[in-house]
């Protein structure tokens, strides 16, 4: 009877949950298949445990149980409170810890699942190599004395969940607020004199959507500061979903300082893009209150245009895009062509673009004069391994360029992708940390 109710209400749950997403998350519906295996995994390691779990007294039981499913209590929760509320309109602390809570219980889960899946590999080859072999029972005996291969790997799988839970935990509370300060210099060779030792502080995907408290924003704010910079810029994506999320945040941000001001430009997070809005009116309120906010900090937004410093020596240009991404889900809208208009006889060009794929798919085969662009986007992945002479992290398997600094190897060309000072997704850092890049010409 229950098995029957099953096959009957997780088929319906499935496609209400589809269409739940698709109309008020309608960016991450794409995303939906990857849940359903999250689903049927959370169901698999379920089995395992049943007995063990029902074996406890009441209490244990009933505590059990509900951690376990906790995070899909969370998931449905999110689902179906964005209905009744837009996710946009939630608190944004909360909604980062919510987030946060899940991922980490389901990365946490998936290792288990995954030594579950190896040691039932292994039983059922250990039992096909046992009805070939039905004469030979010695093999039956080994595998009864002691801890069997299965039980073995169930235990390690369990340990390493236990393992990875406290460390994303920790990448979430303490982690994600220790920033780094990564030093370059970079040799530009026609670099006008007068310029020679100019200090760009490089800052990038602050995604203040994520951040729950405004406290190490100030800490960030007085470490850049401390720099005596010549020139601040930001390389994109304010925030994750609307402008609205930067208010709290905008009185930290007007005290960033450097001698020639704070130049920014637009990510793929800024354009509202992630939201569903009830009317195109109010998407281009929402780019029209950034671009106030931006006016009111005192930052320059360069929207596929230029900033041109002059010397008697040369001039030294700042140009800025909006947003272009080899990925064809992310807005496309930069324009290096009109962004270069009036810079083009600048001695030096130093480019702002988001998404490093465009230094990699436009800039570099197209050979545009730039001798070098600042990037960021990637975050690092939030998650590898860093030291002097080893740098690791799944953002390779999506990005050629993903951290640090690259060389053109058929020219001058450079690029400089910075690692992030915020989070998304995953509210923490583990082994990438956040940064701030102060890059010296010369």
């Amino acid at each position: 009877m229950k098995l029957r109710l099953s096959l009957i209400f997780t088929p319906i749950l499935l496609v209400l949950g589809y269409l739940l997403l698709n109309a008020y998350l309608p960016k991450y519906s794409g995303q939906f298949v990857f849940m359903v295996i999250l689903f049927f995994a959370d169901l698999y390691l379920w089995s395992s445990i049943t007995k063990k779990i029902f074996s406890n007294t009441i209490w244990l039981r009933v505590l059990i149980i509900s951690l376990y499913w906790l995070p899909l209590a969370m998931v449905i929760f999110i689902m179906v409170g964005s209905v009744l509320l837009p996710i946009t309109q939630w608190n944004d602390p909360f909604r980062t810890i919510w987030f946060g809570i899940i991922i980490v219980f389901y990365v946490s889960k998936m290792l288990p699942v995954f030594f579950l899946l190896l040691a039932d590999s292994l039983r059922l080859m250990s039992k096909v190599f046992h009805l070939i072999n039905k004469g030979n029972r010695q093999n039956i005996v080994k595998e009864n004395e002691g801890m069997s291969r299965s039980k073995f790997l169930q235990y390690m799988g369990f340990i390493t969940g236990g393992l990875v839970m406290g460390t994303m935990f920790t990448g979430m509370f303490k982690w994600v607020y220790q920033f780094v300060v990564i030093k370059e210099k970079i040799k530009i060779d026609n670099l006008p004199s007068a310029f020679k030792g100019f200090k760009i502080v490089q800052i990038s995907d602050m995604h203040l959507g994520s951040w729950t408290t405004p406290k190490p924003l100030v800490q960030a704010v007085e470490m850049i500061n401390d720099m005596n910079a010549d020139l601040i810029v930001f390389t994109g994506d304010l925030v994750n979903f609307s402008t609205k999320e930067a208010y709290r945040y905008e009185n930290v941000l007007k005290n960033l300082k450097a001698k020639k001001g704070v130049l920014t430009i637009l990510g793929n997070h800024d354009y509202g893009d992630y939201v569903n809005w009830t009317d195109k009116a109010s998407k281009q309120k929402n780019m029209q209150d950034l671009y106030d906010l931006y006016d009111r900090m005192g930052w320059k937004l360069l929207r596929n245009e230029n900033q041109i410093y002059k010397s008697e020596e040369g001039d030294l240009a700042l140009i800025g895009v909006e947003n272009w991404g080899a990925n064809p889900r992310f807005p496309r809208h930069g324009d290096i062509n009109k962004a270069m208009e009036g810079a083009e006889n600048a001695s030096a060009k130093v480019l702002l673009s988001h998404d490093p794929s465009h230094w990699e798919k436009i800039i570099v085969p197209s050979n545009y004069d730039i001798d070098l662009t600042l990037s960021g986007h990637t975050h690092g992945f939030q998650f590898g391994y860093e030291s002097k002479n080893f740098k690791w992290s799944p953002a390779k398997w999506l990005y050629k360029y993903w951290a640090g600094l690259y060389n053109d190897k058929n020219s001058t060309r450079q690029l400089y992708v910075n690692r992030g000072i915020g989070s998304i997704g995953y509210p923490g850092r583990i082994g990438i940390l956040p940064e701030i890049t102060v890059l010296e010409l010369v």
